[in-house]
């Protein structure tokens, strides 16, 4: 039988919302033993954006799936008792509150290293230290504090933010290194260790090429830009790659909001390109023939090629130009996300079965280890497992469980 990587390792999930939970799961589908510790009224996701009645919404079951839940008032004293004997027996406890909450319950990093000096203790915030400590962090502040919102959209419009979660998966998976970086280091040392991971500094670190852009403005306007005009900032710059390459995504037939193609014009692409847009005379031009004779020219040139483009479906175009082997993509909407076998095939787009909501689909792992294999399986219902983990593994009896639930600690 396969033991998984994290085969052995019990993390006390104290998170909830999307940043933390994100980065528990990941944990749970390499193998670890996540057991999520929730108030008797649940993680607030689990009745957030419902779409069927009285059950847990995709919110919560598509950021939970591969976990335990208990139900636990950590306000009581009993409930702090108990606290202490799950911290006790963790590997990992992970928890994205508000500043000082944990320290407020009586658990500061002083006193859980007391209680288990093995344990790696992770938070996840929206900010480090100073003036932005004590904001109130969600998705988009991150991104628009991190540098992400004034580097996307186009030059004539407003700060964007991006569909993808960078604030709050993109921290998680950036808390899921570290923990690991410290559980890797406590074989070596037998401790524990404090991890830290904020929000806006996680969007910061996926943002670096725009720092690299912004120093590089001092030398002059950046070339690969198709902009016209640099300040002293780097500019919103729609659908350029960023990258040393161009790229645009330019529009296919029947011109529907995501009938595009992205494409990224290599020097060695030019000539085929010049080929299949009917212009095969570009080749030689001078005046096109180069990169760097191309550069002051990027929207002409994908305008040209989008007047191509524009005739045929995106199917066809990626077809044409994969067989030059040209870089490109479609754009895929959600619904054809959702149904691509290919995803399907790879396990990104997997169908789980939960009791209350019956089938749903769900995002895979991402991480594919050779000797530990990713089963997904549906989120828990709220307190599922408490019987299983306070008379099962803590010793606790049937009466006094009664007694805990009726008098509201679990």
């Amino acid at each position: 039988m396969t033991t998984k990587a994290l085969e052995g390792i019990r993390v006390l999930d104290m998170t909830h919302v999307q940043s933390g939970p994100s980065a528990t799961q990941l944990m749970a589908w390499l193998g670890a033993d996540v057991v999520k510790l929730e108030a008797p009224s649940g993680d607030i996701t689990r009745a957030q954006l419902r779409d069927i009645p009285d059950a847990d919404s995709l919110y919560f079951t598509m950021l939970n799936s591969n976990k335990r839940s208990i139900t636990l008032n950590t306000k009581t004293e009993r409930g702090k008792q108990l606290l202490t004997e799950l911290i006790r027996r963790s590997d990992v406890m992970v928890e994205n509150f508000g500043p000082g909450a944990i320290d407020r319950m009586g658990f500061t990093w002083d006193r859980i290293r007391e209680i288990n000096p093995r344990i790696v203790y992770a938070s996840i915030k929206g900010f480090g230290d100073g003036p932005y400590t004590n904001f109130k962090a969600y998705e988009v502040v991150a991104q628009a504090m991190g540098g992400s919102m004034a580097t996307t959209g186009f030059e004539d419009g407003p700060p964007m933010a991006t569909g993808a979660q960078i604030g709050d998966s993109g921290t998680g998976i950036h808390a899921v290194a570290a923990i690991l970086a410290a559980l890797l280091q406590r074989t070596r040392t037998g401790r524990g260790q404090r991890v830290n991971v904020a929000m806006q500094h996680a969007v910061l670190n996926l943002c670096r090429v725009k720092l690299r852009d912004q120093q590089r403005l001092a030398h002059g306007p950046l070339a690969e830009y198709p902009n016209e005009d640099f300040g002293d900032e780097v500019p919103r710059s729609g659908n350029a790659s960023g990258g040393g390459q161009p790229g645009w995504a330019v529009k296919c037939a029947p011109g529907g909001p995501n009938d595009y193609v992205y494409v990224i014009v290599q020097p060695t692409g030019w000539k085929p390109l010049t080929g299949l847009i009917g212009r095969p005379e570009l080749a030689e031009d001078p005046e096109w023939a180069t990169p760097q004779a191309r550069l002051p020219k990027l929207a002409k040139m994908f305008q040209l090629i989008e007047e191509w483009t524009s005739t045929l479906p995106k199917w066809r175009v990626l077809e044409k130009l994969n067989a030059q082997n040209i870089p490109c993509g479609p754009i895929l909407s959600t619904k054809e996300i959702i149904e691509d076998a290919s995803l399907a095939a790879n396990d990104m787009v997997v169908e789980v079965q939960h009791p209350e909501r019956g089938s749903y689909v769900t995002v895979g792992s991402p991480l594919k280890l050779s000797d530990s294999p990713v089963d997904i399986t549906a989120s828990p219902l709220l307190g599922e497992h408490n019987e299983e983990i306070y008379i099962g593994e803590l010793g606790l009896g049937d009466e006094e469980l009664r007694l805990l639930r009726s008098g509201g600690v679990i």
